[in-house]
C-alpha cells in the first residue's frame, strides 16, 4: 500500500475515527436526564469534540513538536471521555462498551501517529 501524505486533515484516519467517536458520543448523551445538560452531557461532548478539533488543528502546524502537542491534548481529552463513561455507567445513565472500544482504537492510532510524526525526515 503506498503511504501517500494527508492533503486534508478529513484524509487521517486517526481523525476519522475521532469524528466518529464524537458521534456516537453525541447519540449516547441524548438520552442523559434533562438535569445534565449543562453538566456531564455538555462536559462529555466537549471532550469528545476537543480529540477531534486538536488532530484538525495539530495537522496544520509547521513543527513536529507542535504537531505532536496538539495530538496530545487530544489524547488527554480522550482520556477525560474515558472518565465520563465510567462516571456515566456509575450514575446508570448508560454503559456503552463500544464506545470505550472506539476509544482506545483512537488512543492507539494517537499514539502511532505522534511516533511516526517524530520519527520521519523532514
Amino acid at each position: 500500500m503506498e503511504n501517500i501524505p494527508a492533503k486534508r486533515f478529513q484524509d487521517l484516519i486517526v481523525w476519522q475515527k475521532a469524528h466518529e467517536l464524537v458521534l456516537s458520543i453525541y447519540k449516547f448523551t441524548e438520552s442523559f436526564p434533562k438535569a445534565e445538560v449543562f453538566g456531564l452531557t455538555s462536559q462529555l461532548r466537549r471532550a469528545g469534540v476537543s480529540v477531534a478539533a486538536n488532530i484538525s488543528e495539530g495537522f496544520k502546524k509547521k513543527g513536529k513538536k507542535d504537531k505532536v502537542r496538539f495530538l496530545n491534548i487530544a489524547q488527554g481529552s480522550l482520556e477525560e471521555c474515558k472518565y465520563y463513561f465510567i462516571l456515566a455507567a456509575d450514575l446508570n445513565y448508560g454503559n456503552d462498551l463500544n464506545l470505550n472500544e472506539k476509544a482506545e482504537e483512537v488512543s492507539k492510532l494517537l499514539e502511532s501517529y505522534s511516533k511516526a510524526i517524530l520519527n520521519s525526515v523532514s
